[in-house]
């Protein structure tokens, strides 16, 4: 059979297309023949072609791994002996390679200890005088030892000697690369008792790979690997050499001779070095040199200095401590951020004829993403004191590139040190980036608008206060667009996008210049880029404008309404950008406005899912669908079918998946289809199948976005829609349930936030309308969903999923209250889900093995303690207070742990915000002020210590926690009063902040309310109007007005003895958006009131004021 094999197999390498067909048939025919195995044995050792032996070995290999399990034992036993027989008589490197890929399937199947023979031949070819043998030797270690690394731990010790000799043989580069490859597979499964072996190659293993660049940048590329694993399986492993490791890669990635690929693989090593979490490396870039005994004591790099943790390691560490690599690692990564490109050629990202918006992988972008590695995860202080001095040279320098290369720095410095820019370095930095914009050079110029959009998506609000020296450099670039500069006018639209997003108010007085320049490219711009450009930048200044934008809406909607009709290809970007400005119009614009568009908005959206196939498309209709719900929810009911089936549809999608299988993956579908022929079933019975031949899947970014919104939108469609969606609800709940494990994490916090606006949607569905019916329906979803929220938050590995989680699970309990904790236990679930979280317990904060108060906290670790923490004041507010107080106890601890001074600002706040939330809760649930007076000695210090702190946010949220103290605790805490006052009056005198101004203001009328007695209203009520209007926290007005309307009730000639002051404040708010609609009928019936029984002095007091103010009183007072 074996001739008759080895004549198919030539017919199929023949270029005759009916020579191979007609082999194919007869291949498929031998498959079936039970000898197929020793026949494919003796083609792989006995032919004198080598592509047919490695034919053979290649189906073999294949064979091997669908159907082992159906192999005769005397065949196996054959097999693998004929495998090492042809390994070893093989010359062909091509078909060796083959031969290793056939060996490490076996391997995943006989374990080393039932392949002895193997292990015989792998120990004999490695340690062979001849540098041939060890290189076939080694190709087949590395590729056995990937296959399945585990089997082989017995034998670590050994392989990492064998490894260890490999490496000292530079002369033979092969050899060094697959050494590498073997120590790469094994790294992950080492263990305490590998560790000093493996350790101790390191300085052979530098220096085997700077041979191996000499030989093949390729491979040495490859081989680098090595650095990533050791670091992220066990840094202790590096700590030693780590000096060594840097300066490795640091000549690597300044030689200019060697290819782009490598030297962007040594930039990512040092990357992924200042990433790791490890305190150690941490502490050795920054160079400090500090000994305790036979510890190292480490600075901790993220956030704000921490307590000083020891740090056990060898001796030797403290000689490469002394090394100053931060320093170093700069003065190479500079030089190449500020490269010069060669003669006649562009950055990519200046290149005004190459494609933007793909990823570059030059080593100038990667020495640029190191320095935002560095800002992201090292303390501002260490880092700018070394960065400055060099950027600083860069921006003063003749070449444009450098002065290019300072602007990227200081643009990429903004996301992770945004503290400290904004309190330290804004007002420079600002300075620098608009000198930039008027640079000469068109690289700068875009360099400096690239900053300044980073300046303005990271360094909010504060940026926005610059808006009169910004606004005026953004709009004459808009004046002067040049369609041929479509990547310069990308960066200018960038910067201005990112700055009117956070503008509100102030965008007031250039909304006819910004809308003017947009309308102009919407009606005469040739260039689609540039039209889509304008469509994004109104929606930007829609989400700022809001109502003011309703004088430019008509021909806004007329151009976005003629770009959606149209169907050419070439207009599909422009299509989607035009759908989601018409979402954010649909949003912001006023349901007025807005309300008679509605029907045809959702027509053309299902027009175009109609006519295009294009997941971005429809998951920007969707979002319009969405938008349209919040404006008139009615013009959806028609339609909710379609839409629903749409998004049903988009959900259960498996388009855009695509399954990357393994090479020679012919091979195996003519395996399939012999078997299939044959009627074998013995497959599922194995539980092997086809996925094994697949080495991974990848889904296109665009139906992941797809799914992600079509969550979204079911969500708040049905939360809208209310009644109506009523039918289309379980099939929608089922079909997004599903997706709460899918593998992007995008979906699975779509799938998440989605569920709970269903048991939302379904509540409120049963308080308009509360059958048993519909209370079973909702209580049907909640049996489901928090249980599923529970065991994410427990369970679920990436933070951002979490925090939807417990964003979403608080939405639910806030709405739904009392009924979505009445299952037994619920309410214990729920608080020790929020503890587990604050004490770093789920699995997603990695155990948790860090103390309570360490202030060493990514910024996610420190945002998701914030959801968890949002859900205790919710639940305060959900249950009786007795009833809640035993969980209350059990947290607090864990909250005013984060209220010291040692903690970070951020976690002070949290701590002084979260406590007095909670307070406010109590307010209004039954026994609450006896459980606040309960509380009161212990918050009282908390939020007395809070009020003299330093950061304006604390003291803040200190100050609103004493008022709501006062307000939730009553007469308990009366004996405070003075303590209070006092305090109090200090702040005033010096206090600069109106925010905290506001609130010291709402908390003084709370604490009138509570307690009239304990308060000298002759010296307070004067010092409270004299701070009137509020001008920052304007959500304080209800108390203020609400104080004003107690006292006049209480002590009428109180207010009327200062009639004049109390009035004037009365006229900033009144008739507008800064109170809402009770506080407005309480200051109408107040005016009434003192106008009718004080009219003498009233009109008196009336008269003395400005036209405007006399005419909101008359008006307030006599309107029905």
């Amino acid at each position: 059979m074996s001739e008759e094999l080895e004549n198919i197999l030539s017919q199929l390498t023949q270029p005759d297309n009916a020579a191979i067909q007609k082999a194919t048939a007869q291949l498929k025919h031998a498959f079936k023949d039970p000898l197929i195995i020793p026949a494919l044995c003796a083609v792989m050792t006995g032919s004198l072609n080598p592509q047919i032996r490695q034919s053979g070995a290649v189906m073999l290999r294949m064979r091997v791994q669908k159907h082992w399990k159906k192999i005769s034992p005397d065949h196996k036993e054959s097999l693998k002996a004929m495998v090492l027989q042809a390994f070893r008589q093989e010359t062909e490197h091509t078909v060796r390679h083959s031969l290793a890929q056939l060996s490490a399937v076996m391997v995943k199947h006989e374990t080393p200890d039932r392949w002895p023979a193997l292990l015989t031949l792998l120990n004999e070819s490695a340690k062979s005088r001849n540098p041939h043998d060890r290189q076939v030797g080694l190709l087949l270690l590395s590729k056995v030892v990937d296959s399945n690394p585990e089997p082989f731990k017995p034998h670590y010790k050994q392989l990492l000697q064998l490894i260890g000799i490999a490496l000292l043989d530079v002369t033979n580069p092969t050899a060094l690369y697959y050494s590498v490859l073997t120590l790469t597979a094994i790294t992950a499964f080492t263990g305490t008792e590998e560790m000093n072996l493996l350790r101790s190659l390191i300085p052979q293993l530098i220096v085997a790979l700077k041979h191996l660049i000499q030989a093949d940048q390729n491979q040495a590329g490859d081989a680098m690997e090595v650095f990533d694993e050791l670091m992220e399986s066990e840094v202790s492993i590096v700590v030693p050499h780590i000096a060594e490791i840097v300066h490795f890669c640091l000549e690597v990635c300044a030689n200019d001779s060697l290819s782009d690929c490598l030297r962007v693989k040594a930039l990512s090593c040092i990357a992924l070095l200042i990433r790791l979490k490890s305190k150690s490396a941490d502490f050795v870039l920054l160079g400090v040199d500090t000994q305790e005994e036979n510890c190292i004591v480490a600075f901790p790099l993220a956030g704000l200095p921490g307590k000083m943790e020891p740090l056990k390691t060898t001796t030797t560490t403290v000689t490469v401590l002394k090394q100053k690599l931060l320093a170093q690692i700069l003065r190479v990564v500079f030089p190449i951020m500020c490269a010069t490109p060669p003669p006649g050629e562009e950055d990519p990202e200046d290149d005004e004829n190459k494609d933007n918006d793909s990823d570059t992988e030059s080593p100038k972008h990667y020495a640029t993403q190191v320095i935002d590695t560095m800002a992201l995860h090292m303390p501002p202080e260490k880092l700018f004191s070394q960065l400055m001095p060099l950027t600083q040279s860069c921006l003063a320098s003749e070449n444009p590139y450098e002065r290019k290369g300072g602007l990227l720095c200081l643009a990429v410095l903004a996301e992770g040190c945004a503290d400290h820019i904004r309190t330290k370095m804004l007002s420079s930095m600002l300075q620098t980036v608009c000198r930039s914009l008027s640079d000469s050079n068109k690289v700068v110029r875009s360099a400096g608008l690239f900053a300044l959009g980073q300046f303005s998506e990271h360094l909010q609000p504060e940026v926005s206060k610059y808006h009169t020296e910004l606004m005026p450099l953004l709009l004459g670039y808009m004046s002067s667009l040049n369609e041929a500069k479509i990547g310069h006018v990308t960066k200018a639209f960038y910067a201005l996008e990112n700055f009117l997003e956070n503008l509100d108010e102030d965008i007031e007085s250039y909304l006819p210049t910004l809308m003017e320049t947009m309308l102009s490219v919407l009606n005469s711009a040739n260039n689609l880029k540039l039209k889509e450009l304008s469509v994004s930048a109104i929606g930007a200044i829609a989400n700022a404008a809001k109502e003011k934008l309703v004088p430019y809406f008509p021909p806004v909607i007329d151009s976005l309404k003629c770009f959606l009709t149209d169907t050419r290809e070439e207009m599909r970007s422009l299509q989607t950008q035009a759908l989601d400005t018409l979402s954010v119009l649909a949003r912001t614009i006023g349901k007025d406005v807005f309300h008679p568009l509605a029907s045809e908005c959702v027509q053309l959206g299902l027009n175009l899912t109609d006519a295009v196939d294009d997941p971005d498309l429809r998951r920007c209709t969707y979002s319009l669908f969405s938008a349209v719900s919040t404006v008139n929810p009615e013009s959806l009911n028609p339609h909710l079918s379609t839409v629903t089936t749409l998004m049903l549809m988009s959900l259960k999608s498996t388009e855009g998946v695509t399954a990357h299988v393994e090479e020679d993956k012919q091979f195996v579908l003519l395996d399939d289809e012999g078997e299939e022929e044959d009627g074998d079933t013995v497959l599922e019975e194995d539980g092997e199948n086809e996925v094994e031949d697949v080495a991974g899947f990848s889904v296109e970014n665009a139906y992941i976005d797809e799914k992600e919104d079509a969550c979204d939108a079911l969500g708040e469609i049905a939360y809208n829609t209310g009644a109506v969606f009523q039918p289309f609800l379980e099939s929608s709940f089922k079909q997004v349930y599903q997706l709460h494990d899918f593998p992007h994490e995008d979906v699975r916090r779509a799938a998440f936030g989605a569920i709970g606006r269903f048991c939302c949607a379904q509540y409120k569905v049963w308080k308009e309308n509360p059958t048993k019916a519909n209370h079973q329906v909702l209580h049907k979803l909640l049996e489901v969903v928090l249980p599923c929220f529970l065991e994410a938050v427990k369970q679920e590995r990436e933070r951002q999923v979490v925090m939807a989680v417990l964003e979403s699970m608080n939405a639910v309990i806030k709405l739904c209250q009392g009924e979505a904790l009445q299952a037994p236990g619920r309410l214990t679930e729920i608080c020790h889900a929020i503890r587990d979280v604050l004490k770093k317990k789920t699995v997603c904060q990695d155990g948790g093995d860090e103390a309570d108060d360490d202030e060493q906290q990514a910024e996610y670790d420190a945002m998701l303690q914030e959801f968890a923490g949002e859900g205790i004041p919710i639940l305060a507010s959900a249950v009786p207070a007795e009833t809640f107080y035993t969980y209350l106890n059990d947290i607090l601890p864990l909250i005013m742990n984060k209220a010291k001074p040692s903690c970070t600002v951020a976690d002070r706040s949290f701590s002084v915000g979260t406590l007095a939330e909670t307070l406010h809760s109590l307010v209004s649930v039954s026994g609450g002020r006896s459980v606040a007076g309960r509380l009161s000695n212990r918050l009282l210090p908390v939020f007395v210590a809070g009020v003299k702190d330093s950061d304006a946010e604390v003291r803040n949220n200190s100050v609103y926690g004493l008022g709501v103290l006062t307000q939730a605790a009553g007469p308990i805490v009366s004996n405070d009063y003075p303590m209070m006052l006092s305090l109090f009056s200090n702040l005033l005198a010096k206090e600069s902040d109106r925010r905290v101004i506001d609130n010291l203001c709402a908390a003084l009328c709370r604490m009138i309310m509570s307690h009239t007695e304990g308060v000298p209203l002759e010296q307070v009520l004067p010092a409270l109007l004299d701070r009137l209007p509020l001008q920052e926290d304007k959500e304080e007005n209800k108390t203020i007005y609400n104080c004003l309307a107690f006292l006049y009730s209480h002590n009428p000639g109180l207010i009327i003895s200062h009639m004049k002051p109390v009035l004037s404040a009365v006229t900033h708010v009144i008739g507008t958006k800064d109170i809402d609609a009770d506080t407005q009928n309480t200051l109408i019936m107040l005016l009434r009131d003192i106008a009718q029984q004080y009219s003498q002095e009233f009109e008196m007091v009336v008269m003395s004021f400005p036209v405007e103010q006399r005419t909101k009183l008359s008006t307030a007072v006599v309107q029905s």
